[in-house]
């Protein structure tokens, strides 16, 4: 079980109880074996429900309405809790619930949707879905307010799908609401709307925080994991909200002026001291003029020869029959640097001969661009 938070600047989970059926209680040695503390008593999901809501009113968070599914809707303990706590409410319940109209009498959740009449309902979005904007017919009855603080209303809102499948009639969804009388009926939709933000947490914690990546084997094990998932989840969250509203802020040309402090900086050891720049406002450099040479008329010098060069090869004329053939006779230097060149041409030709027969063929990008086999 969870309990979750949400507002216009983001979700997240922000308490969870690990839910026992009675076998599990009943069972002292397999609940010593699991490690549950040996005075956990049988609570049933609206009990630990109550449990959650109460310490998030004691942390002073519970300033808001609370929307829950039809297993809470349902208990009248829950709904009496939230209404001494002047907590208002929008629980959703079931289609055969009994209801008192404010003439006292006692009708089901079902059997009141005709006196909505064809006029009395109302088209509004449920707020942004998978698909976009869910929208629904929405209808609101009065109840008996008895039992809840003065000044406040009781009301049974009512959804009803509108394009229902062929030949079926369209879905309808109910909802137990109270508050101050003065609610005006879009705040009871918004709030009925807004449970699919419950199943949002759980997707994002799921996915970005692994919070179902374990296996339940001890008491301890599994409160640990789930609450450092909730943790870095609702730190996801909160970062978030803090960069959607810098951005906001540096699309207005404005300072972002909401910024939550790091509890975390006030317990690092201070920053060393800085040293004190001394005052340099009297050592700035000046400007120095340029120096101007003086001028010099060149004098003619005197030309000296260049040193005879060695021609790198000489002809020869040799004598081959009736003519004469002319052959160049190389240097001894650029002989060598010739037979050099040769020697290594043959040693890159033999080392790609034994790597091909080691490896097989070398594959090398080809003058397209793409890759081909090329066989050495």
């Amino acid at each position: 079980m969870f309990l979750a938070y949400g507002s216009v600047r983001g979700r997240a989970l922000i308490d969870r109880e690990l839910y026992l059926p009675k076998s599990w209680i009943g069972d002292r040695d397999r609940c010593a074996a699991a490690g549950i503390p040996a005075d956990t008593a049988f609570a049933t999901k609206p009990e630990q429900g109550i449990a959650m809501l109460a310490r998030a009113h004691t942390a002073g968070i519970l300033n808001g309405w609370v929307t829950a599914d039809e297993a809470y809707g349902q208990n009248r303990g829950f709904r009496d809790w939230l209404a001494a706590h002047e907590v208002p409410f929008v629980l959703a319940t079931r289609s055969d619930d009994l209801l008192t109209c404010p003439d006292g009498r006692r009708h089901e959740a079902k059997d009141l949707v005709v006196l909505a009449g064809p006029g009395g309902w109302e088209r509004r979005g449920a707020g942004a879905g998978a698909h976009g904007e869910r929208l629904y017919d929405w209808a609101v009855l009065a109840l008996n307010p008895a039992g809840l603080p003065s000044g406040w209303g009781h009301w049974l809102l009512v959804r009803r799908q509108i394009d229902p499948p062929p030949g079926k009639d369209p879905e309808l969804a109910f909802y137990r609401c109270a508050g101050p009388a003065a609610t005006p009926v879009p705040e009871l939709i918004r709030v009925g709307g807004a449970h699919w933000a419950v199943e949002e947490c759980f997707q994002t914690a799921k996915n970005e925080a692994g919070l179902d990546h374990y296996q339940v084997r001890d008491w301890r094990a599994w409160y640990a994991h789930i609450t450092l998932a909730m943790f870095a989840a609702a730190y996801l969250a909160v970062t978030r909200a803090a960069e959607h509203d810098r951005d906001r802020a540096a699309k207005k040309g404005t300072r972002c002026r909401w910024r939550r402090p790091d509890p975390v900086v006030g317990q690092r050891d201070p920053p060393p001291a800085r040293r004190a720049r001394p005052h340099t406002r009297h050592l700035r450099r000046q400007h120095v003029p340029l120096v101007e040479l003086a001028t010099t008329t060149a004098t003619p010098g005197t030309c000296l020869p260049l040193p005879p060069t060695r021609p790198s090869t000489t002809l020869t004329k040799v004598p081959v029959g009736n003519a004469c053939r002319t052959r160049t006779r190389t240097q001894p230097r650029e002989r060598r640097l010739r037979l050099n060149r040769v020697a290594s041409q043959f040693g890159s030709v033999l080392a790609l001969l034994f790597r091909w027969q080691e490896t097989g063929p070398v594959w090398g990008p080809s003058a397209g661009g793409s890759e081909e086999c090329h066989d050495m």
